[in-house]
């Protein structure tokens, strides 16, 4: 009886195992909105870390959070450091790509609650007098990620703030002076 109980045990490990092991390797969330004002005004919210408390979703889950800048002021180079409670954690970010009112490539380092690494891209394309603001991270899954990822939906998690930030940053966009 024992010996079936942990051949039976055995058995649910392997298909766990298989079932993770099968599981993508690479992970994507993206949300976009469209804000009623220019590009260089939608793209100046992004390139310049200071002016994200304004729309920064995970700032208003933690507003005690810590914040520091590094680097250049704006575009490439600037970073950013946060550490805050268990939802907002501990990371930088760091710009390594700013091509004006065209793309924002951001580099993620998460230190808390887990440790990992992503790509953060916001794209901007003009609609008329409007932009098209694309927030996306993208990223690759190790074997415990891909284990939690079956419990845990990534966009879900993500894409939700995301949709809290564009809305934020649309507010604050649409309401700051042309240039």
């Amino acid at each position: 009886m024992l010996r079936k109980i942990l051949i039976a045990i055995a058995a649910i490990i392997v298909v766990f195992v298989v079932i993770v092991a099968l599981q993508p390797s690479e992970f994507r969330v993206a949300r976009s909105t469209t804000i009623s004002a220019p590009q260089p005004v939608v793209f100046a919210q992004v390139n310049d870390f200071h002016k994200w408390e304004a729309w920064n979703p995970w700032g208003k889950i933690d507003p005690a959070m810590k914040q520091a800048y590094e680097g250049a002021a704006a575009g490439t180079g600037a970073i950013y450091t946060w550490t805050g409670n268990n939802e907002v954690g501990e990371g930088r970010m760091t710009i390594t790509e700013s091509r004006p009112s065209d793309l924002i490539r951001i580099n993620l380092e998460f230190f808390k609650p887990f440790a990992g690494n992503s790509i953060a891209e916001f794209t901007f394309k003009p609609e008329g007098n409007q932009t098209v603001v694309t927030w996306s991270m993208t990223g690759n899954n190790n074997f415990m990620a891909k284990a939690i990822h079956l419990f845990m939906n990534m966009d879900k998690m993500i894409g939700g703030q995301f949709e809290k930030g564009l809305a934020s940053m649309k507010s604050v966009a649409e309401t700051t002076p042309k240039l």
